[in-house]
């Protein structure tokens, strides 16, 4: 108090107090007190509050620094989406080309070559890895809003490998799509689109 930190320094110095929520309430429990309260002891207990569940401590991350190191959000959606029967990029890995596949992921990059004539490459990322997705013309032309808006994108398509470099090379060519940001809540995520 005597120093006269500002709020940035003052949540910095919190920072150092724990979970989140007991950061928060520390750093506005330091704001200096209004000119009349000024010297007046305060006498009671420091107030400790619980942690937040994981999920909203990755909320919390996403939404301060754009990116978490706990877990990775679909693993907290992993059981929703598994009912659904979406695959994890870990298990669509060694499928062969032909295979039928259902992937979900944040979408994590859109590109629209002016040379790929209307294709769109999308790049999803789960708690495994990346699937990378071709949208054709046509299917783009059918799901726009998916492909410009989603920021939780479920694809459902057709596994293709290229086994000569090694299967190195693999991708979904998507037939169809779906939006499902709303599981997300208020997770802010955000994609690197190139047009």
């Amino acid at each position: 108090m005597r120093c006269g930190l500002d709020a940035g320094e003052l949540k910095a110095l919190a920072s150092l107090s724990g979970h989140r929520r007991q950061q928060v309430w520390d750093a506005s429990a330091l704001a200096p007190a209004p000119g009349f309260l000024k010297g007046v002891p305060v006498d009671e207990a420091d107030l400790q509050l619980p942690a937040a569940q994981e999920g909203e401590e990755v909320v919390f991350d996403y939404a301060a620094v754009g990116l978490t190191l706990r877990s990775h959000s679909l693993l907290l959606l992993r059981g929703q989406l598994s009912k659904l029967k979406l695959l994890t990029a870990a298990q669509m890995r060694d499928y062969p080309t032909g295979h039928l596949v259902r992937a979900c992921g944040p979408v994590t990059m859109r590109q629209q070559p002016q040379t790929a004539k209307g294709v769109v490459f999308v790049t999803l990322e789960d708690e495994t890895g990346s699937v990378n997705v071709i949208v054709w013309k046509a299917v783009k032309e059918r799901f726009c809003q998916e492909v410009v808006r989603a920021r939780l994108l479920a694809v459902y398509g057709v596994w293709q490998r290229d086994d000569e470099s090694g299967g190195e090379v693999r991708h979904v060519v998507a037939k169809h799509l779906v939006d499902l940001t709303h599981l997300l809540g208020n997770l802010a995520t955000t994609s690197r689109d190139f047009h």
